[in-house]
């Protein structure tokens, strides 16, 4: 993806929200904010990503609380732009926070909780 193209550092570049049923979630937003949606599979199962009606963006995506979403709290979690998620994480405990689920394999992100219990996840774009 061409920089410009890229989130930038400090941004927002992504939400999720994971459930036990994503299938019921996914037609409430649809019925409720007009997103349609479409399959991502998970093998065996799919999870959404959803898509405003008008542009066609991809801009969230509804999982179910299986595999590697299993321990993800149900709540839509919103992927901040790191640097360095390494060096992010160190600063994350050094200053009061935890770290809820470390680095994903070959995901690029880690879900952090932060001194007042708020839950995000930082992400490093692949290749940093």
């Amino acid at each position: 993806m061409p920089e410009k193209e890229r989130p930038a550092v400090g941004s927002i570049s992504w939400v999720d929200l994971t459930v036990p049923d994503a299938e019921s979630l996914r037609q409430f937003y649809s019925t409720v904010v007009g997103w349609t949606s479409s399959d991502v599979d998970m093998g065996g199962y799919a999870d959404f990503t959803m898509v405003t009606p008008a542009s066609g963006d991809a801009v969230a995506g509804v999982c179910h609380a299986r595999g590697a979403n299993e321990s993800l709290p149900s709540v839509w979690l919103v992927y901040i732009v790191v640097d360095d998620l390494e060096d992010s994480l160190s600063r994350v405990r050094e200053l009061g926070g935890s770290v809820v689920i470390d680095r994903r394999t070959g995901a690029g992100f880690a879900v952090i909780k932060d001194p007042a219990g708020a839950i995000c996840a930082l992400y490093q774009r692949p290749g940093e």
